[in-house]
Formats: C-alpha cells, sequence, structure tokens
C-alpha cells in the first residue's frame, strides 16, 4: 500500500512500505530537467545534479562517497529532459543515514566556486564522450530533428558553450526557482519505520514554497533531417514517428506495438532486418512520452554501404505496421512479457521507489498491481493497430552519424 503525505509547503511525501525485505531505497524527484531550462542555461538541471555530490557545509565530496561506501549502500543521481532524481539503497539499520547524507546535499551544498570550475571540466569530458560515442550521438541529434526549437530538443548535458558560463549565482537562481515544494516528491520503499518517515516529514518541511505556477515549455513534432560527420566504423540511424504524451490512456497499447516493432530479440525490427538479412548487430526501438508530447523511435547502426539498405528495410517494417498492424500472436506474446516486466520490477525495492516517485511527479496517480494487469489484458488488437495507422502516417524525424557526407534524404524519402 502506497501512503502519500503533502505538506504545507506543497511537497509530497510517498511511501511504500515492505516488511519482507531488508532494503530501503529512497529518492528525492524535483521536477526540473532540461526541457525547463532557457536556451543560456542549457545543461544547468545536470550542472546541479553534479554539483550536489562536491560538497556541503559540514561534509567533503569524499566525505558523501564513504558515507555510503562505509554501509555498503549505493547513491546515486540523474537528470532527464522533465526531472532530475538523487536517489539511495541502503540495509534497513542504515536509513537515517541515507537520509541524513541526502538531505545535506540537497539543503546544505555550498557549491564553492573552485569545485565548480573543476566540475565543468568533468561534465565538457562527458560531452566529449557522447561526441565520440555515435549510437549515443545520434540520439542527441534526433532530438533535434524532431522538436525544432523546442527546449525539449536541447540536450541534457548542455553544451560546451552554456557549460562554461555557469556559477553559484546562476545555479542559486535556478534552484530558487524549481527546488521548490510543488516541484519536490519524496519517495520511500522497502523495510522502515513510522518514525523514519516522520524524521523525513520534518526535514523537508523547510524546502521553500513555490511562488508561481509553472507552464512546461510548448513542443511539438516537426520532423526534419539531420546530419553529423564523424570518422566511425558505421552509420548510425534513427527515424522517430509521433508518440503518446505521458499518462495517455492508450500507453499500454503504444508498448505493446513498440514490443512488437523492436522491443524484444522476437521483434519484427530484430528477426527481419538482424536475423533475415543480417543488415546489423544494433536494431531496436523505443518510445518516449513527455508532458502533452510523445515520439516512437527505431536505431539500427551498419556499415555505409548498406546503409541505404537498411533504411529501406527499416521503412518496409514501418510501413508494414501502419498497413497491416500486430498480429494477435504478437499481441498476446506482448502482453505476457509486460506484465513479466511489471511484476519483476515490483520485487526491487528500487523499482519500487522510482515507479512511486515518477508516477506522483508527472501523472499524480497511482494504480495497483491489479488494475495495472487489467490494463494491459484489456488493449484489444483493434486499439493497437489503430495506433499503428495513426503513429505511422507521419513522415519520420531522421538523424544520421556517418564518415561520409551522404545527405538523409539520398537514404530515406518521405
Amino acid at each position: 500500500m502506497i501512503n502519500k503525505k503533502t505538506l504545507p509547503n506543497g511537497v509530497r511525501i510517498m511511501a511504500e512500505k515492505n516488511d519482507t525485505v531488508r532494503s530501503v531505497a529512497m529518492g528525492i524527484w524535483v521536477k526540473t530537467g532540461s526541457r525547463n531550462e532557457e536556451a543560456v542555461e542549457n545543461g544547468i538541471s545536470h550542472f546541479i545534479e553534479h554539483m550536489l555530490f562536491k560538497g556541503t557545509e559540514t561534509r567533503s565530496s569524499q566525505e558523501i562517497a564513504e558515507a555510503f561506501d562505509r554501509i555498503g549502500g549505493q547513491v546515486n543521481a540523474f537528470t532527464a529532459k522533465e526531472y532530475t532524481c538523487y536517489y539511495a539503497k541502503v540495509l534497513d539499520e542504515h536509513a537515517r543515514i541515507a537520509v541524513d547524507v541526502l538531505q545535506d546535499m540537497f539543503f546544505h551544498s555550498v557549491f564553492d566556486e573552485k569545485e565548480i570550475e573543476r566540475e565543468k571540466n568533468v561534465v565538457l569530458e562527458e560531452i566529449r564522450m557522447v561526441e565520440d560515442t555515435p549510437d549515443d550521438l545520434v540520439h542527441d541529434l534526433l532530438s533535434e530533428a524532431s522538436f525544432g526549437r523546442a527546449t525539449l530538443a536541447n540536450p541534457i548535458l548542455g553544451t560546451e558553450e552554456t557549460l562554461r558560463t555557469f556559477n553559484k549565482k546562476q545555479i542559486r537562481t535556478y534552484m530558487d526557482r524549481f527546488y521548490t515544494g510543488d516541484h519536490v516528491v519524496i519517495s520511500v520503499a522497502g523495510h522502515y519505520d513510522e518514525a523514519l518517515i516522520d524524521e523525513i516529514e520534518e526535514i523537508f518541511s523547510e524546502v521553500k514554497p513555490s511562488t508561481h505556477l509553472f507552464e512546461i515549455p510548448a513542443a511539438e513534432f516537426v520532423p526534419i533531417h539531420k546530419f553529423r560527420y564523424k570518422e566511425t566504423e558505421q552509420a548510425h540511424i534513427c527515424l522517430a514517428y509521433p508518440g503518446l504524451e505521458i499518462g495517455s490512456d492508450d500507453a499500454f497499447g503504444l508498448v505493446l506495438l513498440n514490443n512488437a516493432l523492436g522491443g524484444s530479440m522476437s521483434s519484427r525490427l530484430f528477426q527481419k532486418i538482424r536475423e533475415e538479412q543480417g543488415l546489423c548487430y544494433s536494431v531496436f526501438s523505443y518510445h518516449s512520452s513527455y508532458e502533452k508530447i510523445g515520439t516512437t523511435t527505431l536505431y539500427a547502426g551498419t556499415q555505409l554501404a548498406q546503409l541505404p539498405q537498411l533504411t529501406e528495410a527499416m521503412a518496409g517494417v514501418v510501413n508494414e505496421f501502419q498497413l497491416n498492424g500486430l498480429t494477435k500472436k504478437e499481441l498476446d506474446n506482448g502482453k505476457e512479457q509486460l506484465k513479466g516486466n511489471i511484476m519483476l520490477g515490483l520485487e526491487s525495492t528500487n523499482s519500487r521507489m522510482s515507479r512511486n516517485g515518477k508516477n506522483e511527479m508527472l501523472l499524480e496517480k497511482h494504480k495497483s498491481l491489479d488494475e495495472l494487469l487489467d490494463d494491459i489484458n484489456s488493449v484489444s488488437l483493434e486499439k493497437v493497430n489503430e495506433l499503428a495507422r495513426s503513429l505511422f502516417e507521419t513522415s519520420p524525424a531522421l538523424s544520421i552519424v556517418s564518415s561520409s557526407e551522404i545527405m538523409p534524404q539520398t537514404v530515406y524519402s518521405s
């Protein structure tokens, strides 16, 4: 059972107890990411995520790391386009240590200017690592090809130009804007006592309340072609079609559609392009859901000479879906796989913490396992095939990272 408490400042605490385990996972979820950033501050959400590990008023960065190593715990963080999360997983007997360190990072990070300059170089190397990893770079390029000038197109890491401008004042200003009550969710799952939740409530009652309503920046799917020349052994290609916004009633229909398209080893992309034609090693699809918009993405990599053939094969699989949809066997297999993934995921305290935190922050609703299984079972073949017809009738956005100045339109004609 998930217990929710909303504090007077707007912070929400989600707690799900499980007395059959000996671990507890906790996360601080903040509803801000690269989509919320102005052009001149692109990457600051991710940079703040780094800086919260760089020292507080009472702990150095090494002491933060040692605090978790000493108790055999795990601590980490990540930034997405619409949210940031700081999380830890520890044995139940060390739960209060984890809460103390996480809250210290959240409230008392000092943002020392020397550490800021040092961390800029770390993030710059992270940006360069993406540049040197073409199968990552092609997905960043696809965001630009899908969303044009909207902030949703911006890279989570930011750019070298924006990164160099960050300072303590800018960090504080951004946090004052977004690290506030209505934007914060605390999620706890596992074996804990109620006194721990009381302590969390007292600690996070200190979060400043939000002073204004924030509207998510608009975005629309405006597909174009983007190309990047890189010295690579393979050519990497992504195609993006429209998807569904987060919380859509048809979400499970799209999950099942994606599973049959390229989300599993038995999917059509994998079987037809890798197994039957041998055109690539890696080929898959996935869907991304955001507030008020989403995308369905296909990826593959192959040698340059095979790129036209590969792209034609990918388009052929999509066209077949658009015309004829899934088979009943594909739908039934997908349902069982999805149900298995959900139930297995719920065995992990970290998965439960993440699920509860993200659902509360983005959807503000939580369904029981039985409700989820009923939703999956109720998805009809007609509904999935209707989705396939509507989503794939649009010309796709396209991105290519390749060692030749081949133009996208020569390998894909919409």
